[in-house]
């Protein structure tokens, strides 16, 4: 419930602090004393648009402060401690709202700096705001759903089929991209096939590039090699001067120094090894000398060899090594391709097992709307009796098209209420026949079906007693006293019959102070509140038959 509430600098009003009492309080005063300032004050602390025109004038800033206490096992209350904001033991939540002409506006939860979002989320779950405007929203049909499934206690019915619903839609969506992307799949596919035809073609190999041109200089310089080889041979063999000779020369005056000096066995023996090693030599020289020919034929095969590998390069690489990694890539793609096809029917075979649930999970939905819409709409109809409607006729209408389905984010169907206030003439939408009293009423009536399952804490109404008077004022007042028993109720009326059913009393007044205007707001009780009742009967003429009539409005009310 709303414990306190205090204002600083708010349009006309310069600073004001209240406490507020359980169950139904009711504000009155002249018109134009600031009543609707007050809602206008709770609208801003849970979320509403501000503007620096609120902000009283000759001041920089308004500043905006309510105390709420959370009930217990209100969810709420272990979203707030998730959050931080509440303590392991607290059920106090404090709102602070700051509204400043620079711009630079401020919201707090219990002392935290937290933003507008923030406060949005967590309006709707405190404040229940029901002014001309919002009875116009009960003219929506998706109102009128919601509230039949509220009714209904169909709240995880609709969570189930939501979930069904986007998992479904979210399914529908990927099989939409994958067929999107099939139209450009297939030339995609086929350039990929070419390419990689090209390159098995090729069957190119690691390192195979240097390899040819290596042998294309080789074969390319045939007659010089020829000749550095003869040469090279003829260095090491040659009779008496050649490498070879002159080791056997060194070789044999090693032998006569061995004779005399038995240290050098060492060298003699590194000549033998050299001797061997040379010989060696001279057999890989003369075998390489005897390969070694021209041969212009290969050297044309490695030249349209290298030319192919150059062209691969520059198409799908710099390098060898690179053109290899594309053409592994192409092979996968090509696979990854091929296998999206595959996904492809695999989602379209898990579209149409989700749509088969979905379908289910809808039809059961609609059968447990119409269900819910008689039964409500038989207690509506008894609660419009008692607003003073006895001869109203109301139905709530739930409907889906008889072909195929067609899925929305709350189901196949649509709900809608009728009303028909004059005997004699069917039932209408809402909309097209519903007065501004009539709709007060009938908003008034939901709220009484829906008052046990409402977790609101707190109700406010402005003015929904706009356009009825007498005996529909009197049942009014008692209805909103009766829902106080579930929620905090606060109600703008002119009625003294609505005023009189109130268990808290507050009384807007407005006042010159000066040259500025300022407004007061006092606690009615006892006499205090007969006068104002008897004020609100009787007008500027307050007779002793006046006071009388609201004596026994206030004592009617307690009974």
């Amino acid at each position: 419930m709303l414990t306190e509430l205090r204002i600083v600098n708010f349009a006309i009003l310069e600073e004001l602090s209240l406490r507020f009492e359980p169950g139904f309080t009711v504000l009155t005063g002249e018109t134009g004393a600031g009543k609707s300032l007050l809602i206008d004050a709770i609208a801003l602390l849970v979320g509403g648009r501000a503007s620096a025109d609120q902000i009283r004038f000759g001041t920089e800033e308004a500043s905006l402060e309510a105390a709420f206490h959370l009930p217990d096992h209100h969810p709420l209350q272990a979203r707030l401690r998730d959050q931080g904001i509440l303590g392991p033991t607290d059920s106090e939540l404090i709102v602070r709202r700051v509204i400043a002409r620079s711009g630079r506006n401020r919201v707090y939860l219990n002392g935290t700096m937290s933003s507008l979002h923030a406060l949005e989320e967590l309006g709707g779950t405190l404040v229940d705001l029901h002014g001309q405007h919002d009875q116009q929203s009960l003219l929506a049909t998706a109102t009128q759903r919601s509230v039949v499934d509220a009714f209904g206690n169909l709240q995880e019915r609709c969570a189930a089929y939501q979930q069904g619903y986007e998992a479904w839609k979210a399914a529908c969506e990927e099989r939409d991209r994958l067929i999107r992307e099939s139209q450009h799949r297939t030339q995609r596919e086929e350039l990929l096939r070419f390419q990689c035809a090209e390159l098995d073609e090729a069957a190119l190999r690691e390192g195979e590039d240097e390899d040819l041109q290596n042998e294309r200089r080789r074969l390319s310089s045939s007659q010089q090699i020829g000749a550095l080889a003869a040469e090279a041979m003829e260095r090491v063999n040659a009779e008496g001067q050649g490498i070879l000779a002159q080791l056997a020369l060194t070789e044999r005056a090693l032998g006569q120094l061995l004779q005399i000096d038995s240290t050098i066995g060492e060298l003699t023996r590194l000549t033998v090894e050299a001797k061997v090693v040379l010989k060696e030599m001279a057999g890989q020289l003369r075998d390489y000398a005897e390969r070694v020919e021209a041969n212009p034929e290969r050297l044309g095969v490695i030249e349209d060899r290298l030319a192919v590998l150059q062209k691969l390069k520059k198409k799908f690489g710099g390098s060898l090594p690179e053109v290899l990694g594309a053409h592994q890539n192409i092979k996968a793609e090509l696979e990854q391709l091929q296998g999206s096809d595959e996904q492809l029917v695999q989602l379209r075979q898990r579209i149409h097992t989700q749509q088969a649930d979905l379908a289910l999970l809808a039809r059961q939905l609609f059968v447990k709307r119409g269900e819910a819409a008689k039964r409500m709409a038989k207690v509506v109809r008894q609660e419009l009796e008692a607003l003073k409607m006895g001869q109203t006729v109301f139905e709530i209408h739930v409907t889906a098209d008889a072909g195929e389905l067609e899925f929305g984010p709350e189901g196949i169907d649509q709900v809608e209420f009728r009303l028909s206030t004059n005997a004699g003439e069917p039932a209408k939408p809402l909309a097209k026949v519903a007065s501004g009293g009539e709709l007060s009423r009938v908003m008034l009536a939901l709220k009484t079906v829906l008052a046990e399952r409402d977790h609101v804490p707190v109700l406010i109404f402005d003015e929904i007693d706009t356009g009825v008077g007498g005996a529909v004022a009197a049942a009014i007042g008692k209805r909103l006293r009766g829902l106080g028993r579930y929620h905090q109720v606060f109600c703008i009326t002119h009625l003294p019959q609505v005023a009189a059913q109130g268990q808290q009393h507050l009384c807007v007044e407005k006042s010159q102070d000066g040259n500025r205007t300022v407004t007061a707001v006092h606690a009615l009780i006892g006499q205090g509140r007969e006068n104002e009742i008897a004020r609100m009967l009787g007008g500027l003429t307050v007779t002793k038959k006046v006071r009388e009539t609201a004596a026994e409005l206030i004592a009617d009310a307690g009974e």
